[in-house]
């Protein structure tokens, strides 16, 4: 049965430049792409009441992206995190934009013009592993040095750990992929998204009685790994939430030259979604992908994967 459910998708702080940041600042900084508890215990540091502005800074792109062309997918794309971070207490998110020119400043021209000079930091967080500058030259003792200096308050949080290591985005990306939504969701501290419009497909799944909503999702948004799932799908602009059965990846035997692609069945129902925004919560993981001798088989195992996902949401 379908339930009303509420997802903030405005923007609730600025997202800005840090030419158009509210002064002066105390400045959370980090990529803090999954936000999870290590991330939580930096920003804390910067959301004590005070007359300074609470602060996420961030760059975008990612470094790695300009530096070594490699392609990074996030876990929260940047009003996503605005979003999340708002309910933190923090007031700005400020994307730093990284080009070939900001990696060629030193850590101290770094420091200087861009967080004493453009933000006005007064106070700033970060973690045991934070490096910045070119070459990432500067650390956490080069930091301190330089916020002493320059009478900023600096703390430095150490590093969360639990009995399999390190917290960090690496291993809720690698949860994420192997289709591990049990443990990407304990290591967030919530259910993972991702939104996307509806886009007209070439009927095929209606033809076989199990029409699905085909998702355009942004590219930079990192999803699930290839397989079947049971999940929640949300349209936005009504704020009604559906169960249903997802098929993330190509189609081996609908058409095996297509591309990965989204697609959505809403379970016991019969809705035109065309054109509008869905929210999907992946919630389970049901199988991988398998190339079916025809349509009819293909079809009665759509059967079965919907009943599995049926018996999973319900228990939620």
């Amino acid at each position: 049965m379908p339930s009303k459910r509420t997802f903030c998708t405005l923007v609730l702080i600025p997202l800005c430049s840090p030419s158009q940041a509210r002064l002066p600042t105390a400045l959370a900084l980090g990529s803090f792409d999954g936000i999870h508890a290590g991330h939580k215990r930096v920003i804390n540091e910067i959301t004590i009441p005070s007359d300074l502005v609470p602060t996420v800074v961030s760059f975008w792109p990612h470094p790695r992206e300009v530096l070594y062309g490699e392609s990074k997918l996030r876990l929260y794309l940047p009003s996503e995190k605005a979003n999340l971070l708002e309910s933190l207490g923090v007031k700005q998110l400020v994307l730093v934009p990284f080009d070939k020119l900001l990696a060629q400043l030193t850590a101290e021209e770094f420091f200087y013009q861009i967080l004493l000079n453009k933000l006005e930091a007064k106070r700033i967080a970060v973690g045991a592993n934070f490096r910045f500058g070119k070459n990432r030259e500067g650390d956490t003792l080069t930091l301190s040095k330089l916020c002493k200096s320059s009478g900023i308050d600096l703390s430095t949080v150490p590093i969360l750990k639990d009995v399999n290591g390190r917290m960090s985005s690496s291993r809720i990306r690698s949860k994420l992929k192997e289709g591990n939504l049990k443990k990407a969701i304990k290591l967030l501290g919530r259910s993972y998204t991702f939104q996307g419009i509806v886009k007209k497909g070439k009927g095929i799944g209606k033809k076989i009685g199990w029409p699905t909503a085909n998702l355009q999702v942004d590219g930079r948004k990192l999803l699930p790994g290839i397989g079947v799932y049971a999940a929640w799908a949300t349209e936005i602009k009504a704020g009604t939430r559906f169960p249903a059965v997802m098929n993330l990846g190509p189609q081996p035997t609908i058409d095996p030259t297509a591309p990965s692609a989204v697609e959505v069945h809403l379970l016991d129902q019969d809705i035109n979604l065309e054109n509008k925004e869905l929210i999907v919560e992946p919630i389970e993981r049901i199988r991988g992908q398998v190339k079916f001798k025809n349509l009819d088989e293909l079809s009665y195992q759509i059967s079965v994967d919907a009943e599995t996902a049926r018996s999973i949401l319900k228990k939620l």
